[in-house]
């Protein structure tokens, strides 16, 4: 399982290939493809999977029995990561032709962490297609290193150890390499130096690349450590971990089940989750009344049902206890990797978890024969928000915030536990079944 883990994390460089890697899962599962604009042809007992954005999805296996009753099981993720957006017209041409990209952070990234990597870079294109309002989308990952964040050298900032502001715009601009004038007068002419690299890679021209959302990715593979192998290290371990969790879970659970499995994984929740493929938009609450209308019959008061009668997972994962800093962290409910998944809780609704949401995931916890935990913030430091309660705006569905406790969010590479991921799995596939 932790192999498999590795390798998605290694092919899942940005939220398109993320999304990709969990539909060629499912595809070889069993599970077909529903699209929004297109009517659906669903059945009790079938598997189907829904994208949006090509960023987010949303797999589904179908109750055998009353969905009104029985309700939806649903754990949610995200498929999004801090990283570094290329903006467009990026290249930036310097003495000696070295070319630097202008780029613009995305969520809330630890910078320092990214300097003097090799970067890669993945992301979408798009192309002409059959008309102008629906150009065609292709996916691209250079997979090699092409770039990187070269950091200024000691001898110019002495004092660099004792405190350094960062500026996205100056300091942390990737260095892409350096060309002939001849060469970059023949990159102007196609587009620029990114849209020739990719052009080159996907085996087309320049000149067809209309637009492009691209990114930067810390190129090293996902790999363990630690005396035992009891750690696994990587970027986008949050929350690709979970993501990948619950894909795990839904395809290891039994074939034929009363209630209706959901996956959901949601795109940007890094910038606040407030997109059409964020979990701010009606996007599965959508989804699910369409199953409920069409097995169940056109009632709305089936769907109200069903939600009442649901429960969602959000699982996003959560600060491990650092022992460096103790000081950081509550007194008595400070999770430490290898202890299991983490109930995350918060006295100003920033998590859905209440005390029902609590008490269903550490009975789930306890019959699966695992360890739980909890995570409530120092009272003196204010938190963030999550999935699920956000969600919770679309829907008033029963819940809990949940995640696997680890190192360095949202730095450039991230540690975490490897038994937490396998138990997280077994509560999951319980909570399927």
């Amino acid at each position: 399982m932790i192999k498999r883990l590795l390798n998605w994390l290694d092919e899942s460089t940005c939220n398109f290939m993320a999304v990709a890697a969990m539909e060629r899962e499912l595809l070889a599962a069993g599970f077909s493809e529903i699209r929004q604009e297109n009517r659906w042809d669903i059945k009790r007992g079938g598997k189907y999977y829904l994208k949006k954005n090509d960023s987010a999805i949303f797999a589904f296996i179908v109750g055998e029995g009353d969905i009104s009753k029985e309700g939806f099981r649903i754990v949610s993720a995200h498929s999004d990561s801090p990283c570094f957006k290329i903006k467009p017209n990026a290249e930036i041409y310097g003495d000696g032709g070295v070319v630097s990209l202008n780029v613009e952070k995305y969520g809330g990234g630890i910078l320092y962490t990214w300097f003097d990597r090799p970067l890669s870079i993945s992301g979408r294109v798009m192309v002409k297609g059959k008309d102008a309002l629906h150009p065609h989308t292709l996916l691209v990952d250079l997979k090699r290193p092409v770039a990187t964040i070269p950091h200024l050298a000691i001898h110019f900032n002495r004092s660099v150890n004792e405190g350094n502001a960062l500026s996205v715009q100056k300091d942390m601009k990737p260095v892409l390499g350096y060309y002939s004038q001849e060469e970059i007068e023949t990159f102007k002419r196609e587009g620029g130096v990114v849209k020739s690299i990719v052009a080159a890679h996907l085996g087309i021209s320049a000149r067809d690349i209309i637009e492009y959302e691209l990114c930067l990715y810390p190129a090293e593979k996902a790999a363990l450590t630690g005396i035992s192998g009891e750690y696994f290290q990587s970027a986008r371990i949050d929350d690709l971990s979970m993501a990948f969790a619950g894909l795990e879970a839904l395809l290891r659970a039994p074939e034929k089940s009363d209630a209706t499995r959901v996956l959901a994984v949601f795109d940007n929740e890094e910038t606040g989750s407030g997109t059409k493929q964020g979990a701010a938009s009606p996007v599965l609450r959508d989804a699910m009344d369409r199953i409920v209308r069409i097995i169940e019959g056109d009632d709305p008061q089936n769907t109200y049902m069903a939600v009442a009668n649901s429960f969602m997972i959000s699982a996003d994962d959560a600060h491990a206890w650092h022992p460096n800093y103790n000081e950081k962290y509550d007194p008595t409910n400070h999770p430490v990797i290898g202890g299991g998944p983490v109930i995350k809780i918060n006295a100003n609704c920033k998590y859905m978890t209440d005390a029902q949401g609590a008490a269903v995931f550490s009975e789930l916890c306890d019959r699966a024969g695992v360890r739980c935990q909890y995570f409530v913030n120092h009272a003196d430091v204010a938190g963030g928000s999550t999935l699920g309660n956000i969600s919770s705006s679309q829907f008033d569905i029963r819940g809990v915030d949940m995640g696997n406790a680890i190192w360095a969010m949202h730095s450039a590479r991230e540690t975490a536990g490897v038994t937490d991921h396998i138990d997280t799995v077994k509560v999951f596939n319980l909570f399927y079944q």
